[in-house]
């Protein structure tokens, strides 16, 4: 090989080996700086019945909190409206817990405008399946968050309601506890 071509190779080989380092250098740092779990998010409900739902995430839980997700924050809030008449609310997350692309988020209702519903425990499920997520939540018995009772953190139902098409665009982050 001649000189130039030497030269040549050799700098190729230096930035090749500069890119795969700093690569994953920048890989392990994601690792760190991840959140432990997170559910993020909107998406309106599919109803037959002409039902106007809508369901909006925004709960974490930071790594340094993995081991408990009593320790999650956010927010999350829906609405759920028909023929002019309906309710929202906003809760205030106190769990959330993820398991590959499901979660359970939790919390206290801290504002809304139905009677009564104001400081009650809810829960929701997500199933994140891209373009056909599902959705539960605690009071799918019920009728409405003001008549389930006392429910304790992280419990909600299975997530029976289909996202209308289009409009859902739900992440998580599946969570990964030290057992």
């Amino acid at each position: 090989m001649n000189r130039r071509t030497k030269t040549v190779v050799l700098g190729v080989t230096l930035v090749l080996t500069a890119a795969v380092a700093t690569g994953s250098a920048a890989a392990s740092g994601d690792d760190h700086r991840r959140e432990a779990a997170a559910l993020t998010g909107t998406a309106k409900l599919y109803r037959s019945d002409g039902d106007d739902m809508t369901f909006s995430f925004d709960a974490h839980l930071a790594t340094k909190d993995n081991d408990d997700p009593l320790k999650a924050t956010g927010t999350f809030e829906w609405s759920h409206y028909r023929d002019g008449h309906g309710a929202w609310a906003r809760a205030k997350v106190n769990c959330l817990v993820t398991g590959g692309k499901v979660a359970v988020v939790s919390g206290v209702i801290t504002d809304s405008d139905l009677p009564g519903a104001k400081g009650k425990q809810v829960g929701v499920t997500v199933d994140d399946l891209g373009r056909h997520d599902r959705l539960g939540y605690s009071w799918a018995a019920t009728g409405t968050p003001v008549e389930t009772g006392d429910m304790p953190k992280c419990v909600s139902s299975a997530p029976f309601e289909k996202v209308k098409q289009g409009t859902g665009d739900f992440t998580v982050v599946p969570w990964q506890p030290k057992l």
